[in-house]
């Protein structure tokens, strides 16, 4: 009975595992049932729904302006106004060109939008470095809240005393409604850039200034190249601004022949109200350059307004 207790007991024959491998498995397994999951995610139709939705509001008048556009008098009249022009007629853009004197109310909303576009970003980049720089004294801190509250004061809450004001210093004319454009930009601008620039390190003027960089050389030549990203999206939301704007235009220039497109197409809409291929040419050409604007530049919008919520 001892031998017996005492006698080894026999190895078994099945292999032991190699050292690691259990754990190995425990931790793949999850990895793989993860791998497995990426890509298989259920689509939100709701809100798939609501995108289609909002699309559609923005595609049908784009497809209907173009096609009106393209087409004759007589098709443009008889009631269908998603079908296809057949054939294609560009009578509507020759005859919007010559009555509403094109080249000249463009070159002046151009003239108009790129003074304002100019003077909104070296302004407000000027202001927001100036307020973020001295925050810690009061005037400067007054001075922003002041612009934010600028900010929910429209146009046509303070037109009378703008357009009396433009007319007494000679500046009811293109300058003024620019001059008015950049101000009323002014505080949005100053929101935007203010946020960018806090994200800004300290000490990389710090540096600058260690080199001997004076403070306009400072801002020139190392902070105004950094605020590239927020000065593009600046520039577009003033570009839209002033080139589709209507009422300020309208109320400030006194001289009719001086007016921008907006203006002019709705000075000459009695003209247009029978030959609808020819109103629908005049709105695309207005604003076909706005259009190509956003499609261009679209993607720094948000990126620019993305990187100052973020402090790096």
């Amino acid at each position: 009975m001892t031998q017996a207790a005492a006698r080894p007991v026999p190895a078994s024959t099945t292999p032991a595992p190699a050292a690691g491998r259990g754990t190995r498995d425990a931790v793949a397994a999850p990895t793989r049932r993860r791998r497995g999951r990426v890509g298989q995610e259920r689509t939100n139709w709701t809100t798939m729904v609501i995108l289609f939705l909002c699309a559609l509001t923005v595609l049908l008048p784009l497809y209907v302006t173009v096609s009106m556009s393209l087409k004759t008098t007589e098709q443009a009249v008889d009631g269908n106004a998603f079908s296809l022009p057949s054939p294609i007629d560009f009578s509507g853009f020759t005859q919007a060109w010559e009555l509403t004197n094109f080249p000249v109310a463009f070159t002046i909303s151009i003239l108009v939008t790129a003074g304002t576009v100019v003077g909104t970003v070296l302004l407000a980049s000027l202001a927001s470095y100036a307020i973020v720089r001295n925050w810690e004294h009061r005037l400067f801190r007054w001075s922003f809240f002041y612009l934010l509250a600028a900010m929910f004061l429209p146009f046509p809450v303070v037109a009378l005393p703008q357009i009396q004001l433009t007319g007494l210093l000679g500046l009811a004319n293109p300058v003024g409604v620019t001059l008015l454009h950049i101000m009323f930009q002014l505080s949005f601008s100053i929101l935007l850039f203010t946020a960018f620039l806090r994200s800004i390190p300290l000490e990389l003027e710090e540096s600058a200034r260690i080199d001997g960089a004076t403070t306009w050389q400072t801002f020139r030549q190392l902070i105004f190249p950094l605020l590239a990203p927020m000065s593009a999206t600046v520039a577009i939301f003033a570009f839209l601004a002033s080139w589709n704007d209507f009422m300020m235009p309208s109320l400030i220039i006194a001289d009719s022949a001086q007016q921008t497109l907006p203006v002019v197409q709705s000075i000459f809409q009695t003209q247009f109200s029978n030959n609808y291929n020819v109103s629908f040419a005049s709105y695309l050409m207005a604003m076909a350059p706005a259009i190509v604007v956003y499609l261009f530049t679209q993607r720094w919008v948000m990126e620019g307004v993305t990187q100052g919520a973020v402090k790096g």
